[in-house]
């Protein structure tokens, strides 16, 4: 039986931000006016281990980048992209050959067919949600995913 995509509810996604430690940022950006960079350092400072993908840099917040997933050592719980629909695929079976258990699409970023492959595959999928709102509402502003 096909599983097909359906928003997670609040618990569910309280439980994804409280359960995953290590976040692999894709299109994380340095320019600090960007939605990614901002994203990505309120979940560094919220606790979570940031892993930026970004072929063109070095260092983002202090991290080393990696330009693909796959270059990435060691595991990765979570995928956030912040790359156009059309690029999902793509990423996601990267994703899913690194191991990740979720796959994040930022706000305005979805693709039913990757997010019907990688249901079907085990992984967890949140489309067009941001993470750092979303860790904002359900764990509060300030809090680290252990509080």
């Amino acid at each position: 039986m096909e599983r097909v995509y359906s928003p997670p509810t609040d618990s569910q996604l309280a439980r994804i931000l409280r359960e995953n430690t290590t976040i692999a940022v894709v299109g994380l950006s340095d320019n600090p006016a960007r939605p990614s960079y901002g994203v990505a350092r309120y979940l560094q400072q919220a606790g979570y281990r940031i892993i930026p993908v970004n072929p063109r840099l070095d260092t983002v917040l202090g991290e080393k980048a990696y330009p693909t997933l796959g270059a990435i050592p060691g595991p990765i719980e979570v995928v956030n992209v912040f790359r156009r629909s059309e690029h999902v695929p793509g990423i996601m079976r990267e994703a899913l050959a690194k191991g990740a258990a979720v796959l994040w699409l930022q706000e305005g970023v979805y693709h039913q067919e990757a997010a019907r492959e990688a249901l079907a595959a085990g992984m967890e999928v949140v489309m067009d949600r941001c993470m750092a709102s979303e860790h904002w509402r359900l764990l509060g502003p300030g809090q680290s995913r252990e509080d």
